[in-house]
């Protein structure tokens, strides 16, 4: 009996020290992974700096509660694309954990209102197709046929355009190009047989009209079809100037819609050759250092700065563009030479191989309360933010299209 108990107190013990040296095993496993290995590519990096910084994917942009939002959309698109190239079930989890928060069994989403006809909330849909896919769990598509029936829903201007929001009657922004537009090509693509494809050509065809400049080729931040807002031109309906990030939502807006749109449908020229017409106007007024200023065409005016979102965007959009053969493959090099700039000029490396994106504009509208006019001034003096999601989606994208 006492050498029994003498075993059973034996295995106990060496079962404790176990136990012990487990738990030290996997605090250092955790020391470990909490630097990031710079031997890594840049995609890895960037995603692992956000998920280290946002350990739940609601967090990102520094989120204080959950929200269904388009930065979370984009960021997280990012790194779906990134699990899709090397996958990753920390990147898989990351992802899903987002949607789960917010996706209810009934389809509906926590936070969202549809009667609020906001278009950013439209992107962070993109994400429900994977999940779909892979669960096939009705509560995602419902919830995916609850955004369609906003995109249904929208208002639009006279000539049959998406208001960017409710509260922005009768206004096209280029930024609602990138918010609606690929959500609406894959479910029209996945769900609709294509039904839709000349609707959302048709969004692309007003801009074009509408809020590009004959003389540099460049699209305005936005455009007023009633012409009433104080921003606004009172002969084109115009916004006052250029601003780099809503023209790199417009070109992502393009390579990623290009996706979904087959290469016989009559509109698929047309949105390349509007990516090339856009390309070569961008490439005119790219600084020498390989980016782009905030106010895309006044690099010399005082103030003004290269901004890192907006460099991204088309270092992805270029990049992406080439790999699919919509632009001609010396689109390939000038994203490299903005990817190359962007590592030596905007990016700093922490202590623990954290990536960290600087000369982030974080945000810039038009209209609304305080009013914002689109001037030179407003754009420049807008805050900056380090690793603004503007910035981090699009860098990942990129270095995935460059393979860097």
């Amino acid at each position: 009996m006492l050498k029994t108990k003498q075993n059973l107190f034996k295995v106990a013990t060496l079962a404790l020290a176990m136990s012990i040296l487990s738990c030290k095993t996997k605090n250092t496993t955790v020391v470990d992974s909490s630097k990031i290995q710079t031997n890594q590519k840049w995609s890895d990096r960037m995603a692992q700096t956000l998920i280290k910084a946002h350990p739940e994917s609601w967090m990102i942009d520094d989120a204080k509660a959950p929200k269904w939002d388009y930065v979370h959309g984009l960021v997280l698109t990012s790194i779906e694309e990134l699990d899709h190239t090397r996958p990753n079930k920390t990147y898989e989890n990351y992802v899903k954990s987002y949607v789960d928060n917010f996706i209810e069994a009934d389809g509906s989403i926590k936070t969202y209102s549809l009667e609020k006809y906001n278009i950013d909330m439209i992107v962070a849909g993109r994400l429900l197709f994977d999940v779909y896919a892979k669960t096939k769990e009705d509560k995602y598509l419902k919830a995916m046929q609850l955004l369609r029936k906003q995109i249904e829903e929208q208002p639009r201007t006279p000539s049959g355009g998406f208001w960017h929001k409710k509260i922005y009657p009768n206004q096209m922004w280029l930024d609602g190009l990138y918010m609606g537009e690929p959500f609406y090509a894959e479910y029209t693509a996945t769900f609709e047989k294509g039904k839709s494809f000349d609707d959302i050509a048709k969004q692309f065809e007003l801009i074009q009209k509408n809020a590009k400049d004959p003389k540099t080729g460049l699209l305005y931040h936005a455009w007023d079809e009633s012409k009433e807002m104080a921003w606004a031109n009172k002969q084109t309906g115009q916004s006052p100037n250029f601003w780099s990030r809503s023209l790199g939502w417009y070109v992502m807006a393009l390579v990623d819609v290009l996706d979904y749109m087959p290469k016989d449908h009559p509109k698929q020229k047309e949105l390349v050759s509007y990516l090339n017409e856009t390309a070569e106007a961008l490439v005119k007024v790219q600084d020498k250092s390989g980016l782009w200023y905030q106010v895309t065409d006044m690099g010399n005016r005082e103030g003004n700065y290269l901004e890192a979102s907006g460099s991204a965007m088309f270092a992805y959009a270029f990049a992406k563009g080439a790999n699919k053969g919509y632009l001609p493959a010396k689109y390939k090099k000038i994203a490299n030479q903005t990817f190359d700039a962007m590592v030596k000029d905007l990016i700093k490396v922490g202590p623990n191989g954290e990536v960290v994106i600087t000369q982030a504009c974080a945000v810039a509208g038009l209209g609304g309360n305080p009013y914002r006019d689109g001037s030179y001034e407003y754009y420049v003096n807008e805050r900056k933010k380090d690793n603004d999601p503007k910035a981090t989606g699009p860098f990942i994208l990129a270095a995935l299209e460059l393979n860097r």
